[in-house]
């Protein structure tokens, strides 16, 4: 059975650059705890997370960087800062081997995909390991061979 992908009408926000600049290793799926203004503004589709990035701090797990726009009809007192610090909502046991592997392995954790599921806000996050300029040529190359070959084989049968 293949895993359920989110359907496109729930993707609220996607880092497609990531995918490019990234060898993506190991997925996981986090929460995130937002106010009342954010998850308004999150329903409108407002949401970026291009330049965000996961950071660790006293055993927590936050996304930093990440925008979501100040919600339109809420008055200014009431609304959020649109680049504040969001925590991740993970496992214990999650939250130790991502940090571990940004420590002890020199790879970094990136965002790729903000969703709703079941009502809730979730996260993509990725632990990846940066590519260079001519790995990222390789990969293309290899990407174009096998939608090549694919195309040859279903033309042949």
């Amino acid at each position: 059975m293949s895993k359920k992908k989110p359907h496109s009408d729930n993707i609220i926000a996607q880092n497609r650059k990531a995918r490019a600049d990234y060898e993506l290793l190991d997925f996981y799926e986090a929460g995130l705890s937002l106010k009342g203004t954010e998850v308004k503004s999150l329903r409108n589709g407002q949401g970026q997370i291009t330049e965000a990035y996961v950071g660790f701090t006293s055993g927590e797990a936050w996304l930093l960087n990440g925008m979501i726009p100040k919600y339109s009809h809420a008055s200014d007192y009431m609304n959020h800062d649109e680049r504040r610090s969001r925590k991740l909502l993970l496992h214990a046991h999650e939250i130790r081997q991502l940090k571990e592997s940004v420590e002890r392995d020199g790879l970094t954790v990136v965002p790729l995909k903000l969703f709703w599921k079941g009502g809730k806000a979730k996260l993509e996050i990725a632990v990846a390991k940066g590519r260079k300029k001519h790995d990222k040529r390789q990969a293309v190359k290899e990407r174009d061979w096998n939608r090549q070959r694919q195309k040859l084989l279903k033309e042949k049968y």
